[in-house]
C-alpha cells in the first residue's frame, strides 16, 4: 500500500470514520478476535484513544480488512453510551486498531469495549484529563518498566490493577527480543520458543505471547497509559540507528520493531509519522510526548533511544564486542559536548515545555519521565568505570537538562525512570554534590520481572560513594506508586515476594514523599 494512502486509512481509522463494504465472518478463524485485550492511552481533556489488535489465529480467510465497532460508555453495562463508531483493522498494521475518541467530558471515568461480529471484547476501564485550568485534589499514577517473560511471572500487574491507579507510565523494555539461551545458568521461570526477534513477524509475536498473560491484560483495563520504549523493544543497547547490524541491515530490522511497538500499544494514531514504508526514517514514531493532568502535573514523556548519538568508544564495526563501561581517561568522548542523549530537536522540545511550566507558576508539578537513572552514580573517583548506555555516558547533555531546570525552575521537578532493574531514590543537585543545591526528586524504578544482576552488597557499597542517593535495592521487582496533590508528593514502591508465583503477594517495601516547593526527598 502506497505510504500516503496508508496514512489516510490510518487518520480515517482513528477518527472512527472509515467504513468497509464487509463485516467479519469469521471464515476459517479458530481463536477469539480478542485475546490480546484491550487497552487505552493517550488521555487529554476531551478524548482518549482506544485500543485493540485482532489476534492471529482469530483472523478469517483469505485475511483482509475488518470492520470493528466500538463503544464508551458512562457505566460498565453500556447502558449510557457516551460515543460509539466503527474503525478498521488493516493487514498492513496487523490488524490493530487506534481509535481517537474526541467529544468526551473532561475528568471523567468511562468504560470503552470493541465489537466483531458476534465477538464482544472485555470491558475495559479509561478516563479523561481534567481541563487545562482546573486544580484537581489529587492524581494517583503507576510507574513501571522492564517485564521479561521467562525470568519471572506477573503478580506486579495483578497488584497494580487491584490499586485503581488513574494512569500508567510505562518506560520501556515491554517486550525482550531475545531467545531462551540453549543451556541457561538458571532454569527459566516461564518459558517460551520464540527465536530471537529480527523480523516484523518476529516482533509481532513477542507482543502477543506477553499479551497473553492476564495480568498484564487486567494492567490494561484497570485505567489509561501512556508509553514510551527502550532498547529491548528493538535490540539491546541500540542507539539511534546504530545496532549489531550492519547499518542498511539494521535499518530494516528497527523499522520492523518500530512498526510492531505502534501496532501492540495504545498511541494516538498520528504517532505514526511515515506509515510502515517510511518507518525507517530518523523520526519513524513519535513516542515522545506531553500529557497535562490540570494545573496539578504535566507529564514530559521522553524518547531516550531513537535519537541518541552513539554510546561514547562503542565499536560500530557489525558483530564487534561492546564495551558497557569506560574510563574517562581513556575514553575522550565520554564528555563531547555534541554528544546526546535525546537528540537537540528533543532537547529543544523539553527546554521549552519545562520554561511553558514555570511561567507563573502554573503547573504545581512537572514529571519528567524517561527510560533510565538520570541522577549520577560516582563507581570509584573521578577515573573510575562509568556505564556508557544510561545518562552516566552523556554527562555534557545531562549538565545541559539540568541547566535548563534550573534556568526554568519549575515550580516543583521530579524525575521517574527504570531501565536498571533497581530501585534508587536520589536527590537531584545543580551542581557538585553537597555544596550545590538539590533541584529535583528521582524516583527510579526496579522491574515487573527482569532480574538486576547486582548484589545488595554492591548496592551497600555504591550507596558510601553517594550520599545524593536516598534508598536503592536491587532485590526487589514491582513497580512505583506515587500520589500528587497540591500540597505534596507521596511514593510507595511495591514490591512481590515471590517473583516465580503468579499469585504473589505485593507488599510496600518503602515509601517517600516529596514536600510542595521544598525539592527533594524529604522524608523515608
Amino acid at each position: 500500500m502506497h505510504r500516503r494512502q496508508l496514512l489516510r486509512y490510518v487518520a480515517a481509522a482513528g477518527a472512527g470514520q472509515l467504513l468497509l463494504p464487509h463485516a467479519w465472518a469469521g471464515r476459517g478463524a479458530t481463536g477469539e478476535p480478542f485475546a490480546l485485550g484491550v487497552a487505552s492511552g493517550a488521555p487529554h481533556p476531551s478524548g482518549v484513544t482506544l485500543w485493540t489488535r485482532i489476534a492471529p489465529d482469530a483472523l478469517p480467510s483469505p485475511v483482509s480488512e475488518l470492520l470493528l465497532r466500538w463503544e464508551i460508555a458512562d457505566d460498565a453495562g453500556f447502558a449510557h453510551i457516551a460515543a460509539s463508531g466503527r474503525a478498521a483493522a488493516l493487514p498492513p498494521l496487523g490488524h490493530s486498531v487506534h481509535v481517537d475518541v474526541q467529544g468526551l467530558a473532561p475528568d471523567r471515568w468511562y468504560f470503552y469495549r470493541f465489537l466483531l461480529g458476534d465477538a464482544v471484547s472485555d470491558t475495559g476501564r479509561t478516563r479523561t484529563a481534567p481541563a487545562a485550568d482546573a486544580l484537581p485534589g489529587r492524581l494517583r499514577f503507576a510507574f513501571a518498566s522492564c517485564q521479561r517473560w521467562d525470568t519471572g511471572h506477573y503478580a506486579a500487574w495483578r497488584d497494580l490493577a487491584s490499586q485503581s491507579p488513574d494512569l500508567v507510565v510505562f518506560l520501556g523494555d515491554y517486550i525482550y527480543e531475545n531467545a531462551l539461551p540453549r543451556q541457561p545458568a538458571v532454569a527459566p521461570v516461564r518459558s517460551h520458543t520464540l527465536r530471537h526477534a529480527l523480523t516484523l513477524a518476529d516482533y509481532r509475536d513477542r507482543y502477543a505471547l506477553h499479551k497473553s498473560d492476564p495480568h498484564l491484560r487486567a494492567a490494561h483495563h484497570a485505567c489509561p497509559w501512556i508509553a514510551t520504549w527502550d532498547d529491548h523493544e528493538v535490540e539491546n543497547d541500540y542507539a539511534g540507528t546504530a545496532g549489531r547490524a550492519a547499518p542498511d541491515t539494521f535499518a530494516v530490522q528497527r523499522a520492523a520493531a518500530y512498526q510492531a511497538y505502534y501496532e501492540n500499544m495504545p498511541l494516538p494514531a498520528h504517532a505514526l509519522l511515515h506509515g510502515p514504508g517510511g518507518l525507517g526514517a530518523a523520526d519513524a514514531v513519535r513516542v515522545h510526548q506531553r500529557y497535562g493532568f490540570g494545573r496539578l502535573a504535566r507529564f514530559h514523556l521522553l524518547d531516550t533511544r531513537q535519537f541518541r548519538d552513539v554510546q561514547a568508544c562503542r565499536d560500530l564495526a557489525p558483530g564487534a564486542a561492546r564495551s558497557s563501561v569506560v574510563r574517562p581517561a581513556e575514553c575522550p568522548a565520554l564528555d563531547d559536548p555534541a554528544r546526546s542523549m535525546l537528540g537537540r530537536a528533543q532537547e529543544a522540545w523539553l527546554d521549552q515545555g519545562l520554561a511553558e511550566d514555570a511561567r507563573d507558576g502554573r503547573t504545581r508539578w512537572t514529571v519528567i519521565a524517561q527510560q533510565t537513572l538520570f541522577s549520577p552514580r560516582h563507581y570509584g573517583g573521578p577515573q573510575g568505570p562509568v556505564p556508557t548506555d544510561p545518562w552516566d555516558g552523556y554527562p555534557a547533555a545531562r549538565r545541559r537538562l539540568i541547566e535548563s531546570i534550573a534556568g526554568h525552575a519549575p515550580r516543583n521537578t521530579v524525575f521517574v525512570g527504570g531501565d536498571i532493574h533497581q530501585n534508587f531514590v536520589s536527590n537531584l543537585h545543580a551542581g557538585d554534590i553537597g555544596t550545590s543545591p538539590v533541584l529535583a526528586a528521582e524516583f527510579c524504578g526496579t522491574s515487573i520481572s527482569s532480574p538486576s544482576g547486582a548484589s545488595q552488597d554492591r548496592i551497600a557499597s555504591l550507596l558510601l560513594r553517594n550520599p545524593q542517593v536516598v534508598f536503592a535495592n536491587s532485590e526487589k521487582r514491582g513497580y512505583g506508586l506515587a500520589e500528587l496533590t497540591p500540597s505534596g508528593w507521596h511514593t510507595r514502591l511495591r514490591s512481590v515476594d515471590r517473583i516465580e508465583d503468579p499469585q504473589s503477594a505485593v507488599g510496600t517495601l518503602a515509601e517517600f514523599t516529596v514536600q510542595e516547593g521544598r525539592p527533594g526527598i524529604a522524608q523515608r
